[in-house]
């Protein structure tokens, strides 16, 4: 069964979630294991893509966005939109409002709730539908 971490931010705002999504793919990347992130859509996926070069000076994450095309993916971290375009990963952090595509394909999930109230109870819901299908759940409270 698939681990699901949340992560629970003190902060708000889709920065703050991004930024942590990052910090994240690049410890995952540095111990070795591969990373897949899902956006919500392209624009988001872009701006993944283009944040995972710029969040911290002195940070190198080796990072592709993917499409449905069945070209081969030499980089450790992969950001996407869209089922068909999925990668096998050791950890998908999950930066979409549903449960993730191929979700018992993957040993770790990561869900990152920001303090804003839609976002907590989006992530409730995730939570309980996590819950239901018997996944392992830990909740992880950051400052």
């Amino acid at each position: 069964m698939t681990r699901i971490d949340f992560y629970l931010l003190a902060q708000a705002g889709e920065s703050t979630r991004d930024r942590f999504a990052c910090r994240l793919a690049e410890k995952a990347y540095r111990l070795r294991h591969s990373v897949h992130i899902q956006a919500a859509d392209r624009p988001r996926a872009a701006e993944l893509d283009e944040l995972l070069w710029t969040f911290r000076d002195g940070s190198f994450v080796p990072h592709e966005l993917i499409d449905s095309s069945d070209a081969p993916v030499e980089a450790p971290v992969t950001i996407g939109c869209t089922d068909a375009g999925l990668r096998p990963a050791d950890l998908l952090i999950n930066l979409t409002d549903a449960l993730p595509p191929a979700l018992d394909s993957f040993p770790r999930v990561a869900e990152i709730v920001t303090s804003d109230e839609d976002r907590k109870q989006r992530s409730r819901t995730l939570f309980a539908e996590y819950r239901s299908r018997g996944h392992t759940l830990e909740v992880h409270e950051l400052p």
